[in-house]
Parts: structure tokens; sequence; C-alpha cells
């Protein structure tokens, strides 16, 4: 509780406070100025009652629909993180060589795809825009390990390693997502995948602009920052697709 606001503290009852996580992050519900929703390792957790003396059906439906974002979000991350793993068997962390702007490139190469056959409509390779976007997210959380270690020469650490690193990162940009998705209310569910395809192949015209300049920014976020929105993006994109593939 050390790290709770006290006029937050002053709003939960007596027998709430004993059973919160040691480390909390809050984040409000605009729809009720009371509402709080703890996550805890990207799991959202459901206020307790007191909450809901008013407004209870809407608030109830916000967080209903959290959940299903974030248990959706893990069903398509679990498919990218099958491949990437196989793809380490095959020839294991080889992408430890390849330099973050390298990686930029493999990004906009996917996002170039994935808008060209949007556009016309038909793949002369026999393969659709889906694949493309899992290709985003891997290529995205290589680029925030590579931010992390350094590129190198030689393939320096273990395929155990790589995957370690992989969750850390899929970790972080989820906690990302939870935390715009509260402030903008699944704004993106409203959202066409063609737009997601082109807030991507904006975020990359960002990222090159950044490189260029040696990663330096003023005022703006950094290149890890526009990895994981693109990541996000991507993930919503896959996300929309399993519904309308359900429905």
């Amino acid at each position: 509780m050390a790290g709770l606001d006290r006029k937050v503290q002053r709003k939960l009852p007596e027998d709430y406070k004993d059973t919160m996580p040691s480390n909390p992050v809050f984040f409000g519900v605009s729809s009720h100025p009371l509402v709080w929703l703890l996550i805890e390792g990207g799991a959202v957790i459901e206020p307790h009652p007191f909450f809901f003396e008013r407004k209870s059906l809407i608030l109830r439906k916000t967080i209903t629909t959290m959940h299903n974002t974030s248990a959706q979000y893990d069903q398509v991350i679990a498919r990218c993180r099958d491949l990437f793993v196989n793809k380490m068997k095959d020839y294991g962390p080889a992408w430890r060589i390849l330099r973050p702007c390298s990686l930029t490139d493999q990004i906009f190469i996917k996002a170039k795809r994935i808008r060209t056959l949007e556009i016309n409509g038909e793949s002369k390779v026999g393969e659709g825009i889906w694949p493309e976007f899992v290709g985003i997210i891997n290529y995205g959380v290589i680029g925030l390990i590579q931010l992390e270690l350094g590129y190198s020469d030689v393939i320096d650490i273990s395929r155990e390693r790589a995957l370690e690193l992989y969750d850390h990162h899929i970790g972080e940009t989820k906690r990302l997502m939870l935390a715009k998705n509260t402030d903008y209310g699944e704004a993106w569910r409203d959202m066409r995948t063609s737009s997601y395809t082109d807030l991507i192949l904006s975020k990359i015209q960002r990222t090159k602009e950044i490189e260029n300049h040696d990663g330096r920014t003023l005022v703006s976020e950094g290149i890890a920052a526009n990895y994981q929105d693109m990541i996000n993006y991507a993930v919503f994109a896959m996300i929309k697709h399993d519904e309308a593939q359900n429905n």
C-alpha cells in the first residue's frame, strides 16, 4: 500500500485494503470517479463490490470487455510466440546480428505488403495479410530486445534467454496496451484493420526519422515506444480477424 495515493486509500473500504497486491498499478475508469482497475502482472482484477453502488451495469460491461481484450491479446501472442520458438529451433536467435534499423525496415516491408494487399485485394504468392501481422509483432519484440542488449556480431544468447526476453517485453507491451485501453475506452474496436496498417506505417516513418537522428528526440517518444505501439496495433488487427472468423 506504500505506493497508493492517500486520496485513493480513503475511497477503499478497510476490509479491502488488506486484500490488495503489494505493488498495484492503478488506472481510473472515466465512467465513474470512484472505480479503479487493479492491474498486476498483466491480469485485470475486478474491483470490490463497494464500487458498484451506481452505474454498475455500465461499469461491469467495461470491465468484462477489458477482461476479453486481455484474454484475446494473450491468445494472439501465444500463436506469435509459438512461431518465434519454432523458428529458433530451426536457426537459433540469428536475429542478434540485426541492427534495430534493419528490423525497422523488416517491419516496413511487412506493413507495406499488407497495405498493398488491402488496396489490390489479391496476393500473387498465396499468403494473405495475417502472417504479416504476426511478423510485425515478432520483429517488434526482437527490436525491443536489440534496443535493450545492443546488436551483436555473433549469436551470443541461448534460446532460453531469448525466450525470457521475449516474454518480458511482451509483458511490458501488454501493460502499456491495458493502460492506454483504459484511457481511450476500447476505441480501437471501432477502427478498421486498414487504419491499423496506416498507423503502423506512420510509426515506422517516425522510427526511421529518430534512427536517422541517432535515436535522439526533443519531445517525442523514443524508438522503443514506437515498436510497442506497432506490436499493439498488429495485435488489435489479429483480434479483429479472430472475431470475424468466429462470427
